[in-house]
């Protein structure tokens, strides 16, 4: 079934096509929640949550060619993870950020590119709350640091120093991964 009409059918309440939209979607939406919450059962609860958030608000989706379904779908579970991440405080429950540098090296980008995706991913799932969401914000969703801010109900600054950080410590990690296998 085409996105086209898998949306439509689902707007209807076709059980049958919310089913396959689950089954055809489920590995995205758990990997865009387990960047923002780095815990697997965590992950598991907000895309379900997610889910019934998605059957419930079709009528909010607007077709807007290809890829617009998936698209939509990821920015509520991005929301839902948000909202789980505020409502438990834990963006202000970061570690300490004395022993992180301000400034750091950026790794070689080809360099990085010789690393497994999952590696990569397992490093961001590894951050500090604070800094993985900015920094999901930031690199995946395309966030400004005054959009982040608000999302978060931080300080903009705060935002650019914690994305600071999580590049610090994923650079600090990528150099760690390649002496260790190159």
């Amino acid at each position: 079934m085409e996105e086209q009409e898998l949306a439509g059918r689902c707007r209807q309440g076709d059980n049958l096509a919310r089913k396959e939209l689950y089954e055809r979607y489920a590995g995205r939406m758990l990997s865009v929640c387990l960047r923002y919450t780095g815990d697997r059962e965590t992950a598991e609860d907000l895309m379900h949550d997610g889910f019934l958030k998605l059957f419930d608000s079709f009528d909010k989706f607007t077709w807007r060619g290809d890829g617009s379904l998936r698209a939509w779908m990821e920015r509520v579970m991005v929301n839902t993870a948000l909202q789980y991440l505020r409502k438990n405080d834990v963006i202000n429950q970061s570690e300490a950020l004395d022993n992180i540098p301000e400034t750091y090296e950026e790794p070689d980008a080809s360099t990085v590119e010789t690393i497994p995706q999952k590696v990569l991913m397992q490093f961001i799932s590894e951050l500090p709350v604070g800094y993985r969401t900015v920094f999901n914000l930031y690199i995946f969703e395309e966030k400004s640091h005054k959009e982040i801010a608000q999302m978060l109900g931080i300080n903009e600054k705060s935002s650019a120093s914690q994305l600071t950080r999580a590049k610090a410590t994923l650079a600090t990690k990528v150099r760690e991964w390649m002496r260790n296998n190159a």
